[in-house]
């Protein structure tokens, strides 16, 4: 039984349930890379569910679905992130403000310092490499699929990765 019988009666747009349990796992943790803290991921999470929800009927085509959910995630990061920075302290710079989020969570592994390093070396990257890194390296995207996502010329998010690792190799070697 469906709970949230959603879009047209095709078989080739899945219902709500199948996109959750598809990727409420993969881009949880998009958006935690992103935003950095659990509490500020779930928020995020849970409005991105809510306009796919909303949204789920208008997609034309099951291939184009991870890259629409993609974007909204995104979308949602870039507007939470927004509102943080208005509210954040005007000497602080965004990477401080989410350097510092990174330090105050409880769910970080103290443990894996190397992967506390990596995480502090892609929070000092642009906004902009930040998001195309992660896709890129995380989410396992071809550059098409995040030119999708974010509406960047592939050119470019091509070089805004190189620089992105070049920028963490660098704050790695530190």
């Amino acid at each position: 039984m469906r709970l949230f019988p959603i879009g047209r009666q095709e078989d080739d747009v899945p219902t709500f349930e199948a996109v959750l349990k598809q990727y409420e796992r993969p881009v949880y943790w998009h958006i935690r890379r992103m935003v950095v803290s659990h509490e500020d991921a779930q928020d995020v999470m849970q409005e991105t569910f809510i306009r796919v929800y909303q949204g789920l009927g208008k997609v034309q085509k099951k291939e184009a679905l991870k890259v629409w959910v993609y974007r909204i995630a995104t979308n949602e990061c870039i507007r939470f992130l927004g509102r943080k920075r208005e509210r954040a302290m005007a000497e602080l710079c965004e990477e401080d403000v989410l350097i510092n989020r990174l330090m105050a969570s409880e769910h970080v592994d103290w443990e894996d310092v190397e992967g506390v390093r990596l995480q502090k070396a892609i929070l000092r990257l642009s906004q902009q490499e930040r998001t195309v890194f992660n896709l890129r390296y995380y989410d396992d995207m071809s550059y098409e699929e995040i030119s999708q996502v974010t509406g960047g010329n592939v050119s470019t998010l091509k070089v805004a990765y190189h620089h992105a690792k070049e920028k963490i190799k660098q704050e790695l070697l530190k």
